[in-house]
Parts: structure tokens; sequence; C-alpha cells
């Protein structure tokens, strides 16, 4: 088994204690427990589930960390990427399982790729066999190149159909690119395994364009039950937002935003406009939503079909209702009080959450039944 520092130790004892005094906690279901499963990761930004139920974890430095269902074992993989700029918010940022993964191997990964004066993301296949990344190709290059080590989106998620999204920011100082259509900046883009353009774009002119107007989109989800594709993204001051997305429509940044510049200034007149889309959730102030998952499974009965949302300057854990007229956003587990960077659900219902840092945790927050206790 794997030993922690006493530290780590300190902090699981008191999460625990804190889960079952504060927050969702003892029920007539069970009662919570808080616990880490890794520890000592660096700068994080995003993991997925193995088949075998451990986890991947990315490091901006350009490592994964490779662990084990219950932490038992813990270990960095360095990828070597081609390019790889870490600076500020770059880095190596979303690592994503093909469908075919148990049979190819096969993965993409999102990173920021060139120097402080020419940067860009970069979406890469490859495989991950017996830990090791091989067969490296670029697939994807997020256009124009940029001078600014700032949003840069990077979250994937496939699709039914076997096509791909990724999320694109729109670099801070480049936000009016977010409306011009032939440009890839401040979009959600739409392609094929191999990086091609699927069938029938919205925009004939740049076919790999899905969607418009985003500011720095960091979490896409897709929703089988009801069809949706849902994103948040990070406003300025302000202007949070969750949309679901819809193919070839515009959704308002820089022309309609609630937030306001960092210095106070208006950036636009406008919070609505014709032809733009308004979110589905607004949170001014801002709350800095990083990852997003959608809660299907048992332990959490009350959390079912929820969209569950980490976040880094409110250092909280939100349960968003997008069914509830209208979206009711409410904080959850209360003890969880860091910066949170990702959050998934893992294969058996459990809520896992990725925290942000030099010196980040993996942790699993599950209900275990009293009569197992």
């Amino acid at each position: 088994m794997r030993r922690f520092s006493e530290v780590t130790r300190s902090m699981q004892i008191f999460l625990l204690l804190a889960s079952m005094f504060s927050g969702m906690q003892a029920s007539a279901d069970g009662v919570v427990h808080i616990s880490p499963i890794a520890d000592k990761l660096h700068r994080p930004w995003s993991m997925v589930q193995l088949p075998d139920e451990g986890w991947l974890i990315t490091l901006r430095g350009g490592q994964l960390v490779k662990v084990s269902a219950e932490g038992e074992k813990q270990t960095k993989i360095d990828l070597n990427l081609p390019g790889l700029f870490a600076e500020s918010q770059g880095g190596l940022l979303d690592f994503a399982l093909a469908q075919d993964y148990a049979l190819s191997g096969t993965v993409l990964l999102t990173y920021s790729q060139g120097n402080k004066d020419a940067n860009r993301l970069v979406v890469a296949r490859a495989k991950f066999i017996n830990d090791t990344l091989s067969d490296l190709k670029i697939i994807l290059k997020v256009t124009p190149d940029k001078d600014t080590p700032v949003h840069y989106g990077g979250r994937l998620l496939a699709l039914p159909d076997g096509t791909w999204l990724v999320t694109s920011g729109d670099g801070f100082d480049y936000r009016e690119q977010a409306q011009v259509k032939d440009s890839l900046l401040g979009k959600v883009l739409h392609f094929r395994e191999d990086g091609s353009a699927p069938q029938d774009p919205p925009f004939s002119t740049s076919p790999l364009v899905f969607t418009l107007g985003h500011r720095n989109p960091q979490a896409l989800i897709y929703d089988e039950r009801t069809g949706n594709i849902v994103s948040h993204e990070h406003g300025p001051d302000g202007g949070d937002e969750i949309n679901i997305l819809t193919k070839g429509k515009n959704y308002g940044w820089p022309v309609t935003t609630y937030g306001k510049d960092y210095s106070g200034a208006r950036i636009s007149p406008f919070e609505t406009y014709p032809g733009m889309e308004q979110p589905a959730v607004n949170w001014t102030p801002s709350i800095a939503p990083s990852g997003m998952a959608l809660y299907r499974g048992e332990q959490f009965a009350e959390l079912e079909g929820k969209m569950l949302v980490t976040t880094l300057k409110d250092q909280s854990l939100y349960a968003v209702d997008l069914e509830a007229q209208p979206p009711t956003s409410t904080k959850i587990f209360p003890q969880l009080k860091q910066r949170l960077r990702d959050v998934k659900i893992d294969n058996k219902g459990a809520i896992v959450i990725l925290t942000d840092g030099a010196n980040a945790q993996l942790l699993k927050i599950q209900r275990r039944n009293r009569k197992s206790d």
C-alpha cells in the first residue's frame, strides 16, 4: 500500500470528519466519505478513467500521472510532446480515450505549442499502450497564432457518431476573433478522428467551426438521454456561462456579455443581441468554472441528472439543474473549500475531484451504506 505523507494523512482525517458533520453528510442512505487517492500533483488540468478503473491525470508540464483505482500506485510518465509551450495557462491540457481504445489504444490530447511570440492550441492523436505514448500526430491546429499564454480552451468530447469536439479560447487579447468565422479562436470545433472536417458543416468557408462567440470554454458534456451538448466558459469579471450548444449558433462573445473588463470598464453595451444565444446559466460575480460532469449513478440519487461544476475562484463544487425553470445552481459538499480543477463520475457512481495548484490531489467522494460501515 502506497504511503501518504503525514500532511496528507491529516488532510484525509480532516476531510473525513468534515464530511460527516457539514453539508451533504449522514442520511438514511449512508455516510459521505471524502478520501485522497493521489497527491503531490503539480499543476494538473484533467483526468480520465481507464478501463481497469485506474486514472490518468494530465500535468501541464507535459506529463501524465497514472494512478491505480484506490491509489495504491502512482506513476509519472513524461510524454515528450513536440513543441510544448507550458507557460501560464498553457501546457498539456486534456487527454481522452477513443471509442475503440480497448482494442486500438488510440487517444486524443490537447496542448499548447510554440513560444511566447507565436503559440496555439493543438489536438494530437496517438497510441497509448503499456504506459507509453507513440505514433503521435498533430491533427488540428488552432489558427491564427497568438502571442498570449492564456485562454486556450482545450476540452475534448467524443460524440456518438465517432466525430469529436474541442473548445478553443479567444487568446484574451484577440477576443474579436471569436466573431470571425474564418478564425478558429473563440470557437467550438468539430472534426473527425483524423482531423478532417465532418459532413454538413454549418459554415462552408470554415468547415471546422461548430459554434462561435466563446471566450474561454473549458468543459464539454454530451447527455445521451437528452441529446444535448453542454459547455461552460469563463467570462471576464462576471459573466461565466453554461450554454446548451446547437450547431451553427453564435454565443455572443464579445458582442454580448454579463461581465465587465477587469479594469471595471464595459466590454460591450449589450447583454442581448439579435441572432445571438443567451446562456442557460450566468454566474455574476464570477466563479471561474473549470471542469464539469453529468451525474448518472446510484450513490447520490439527489444529484441524478445534474451537472457538477468545479470552480477555481469560488473554490466550490456546484450542482446545476438545467431542467429546472429557471435552471438552479447550488453549492454542494462545502467542506471542499479549495480550488477545484476537474470532476468526473467513476464507474461505480462516486464523484472524483481533481484539485488545483502545485501540490494538488485526486479526491474520491462516495456514500457508504451504514450497514457496511
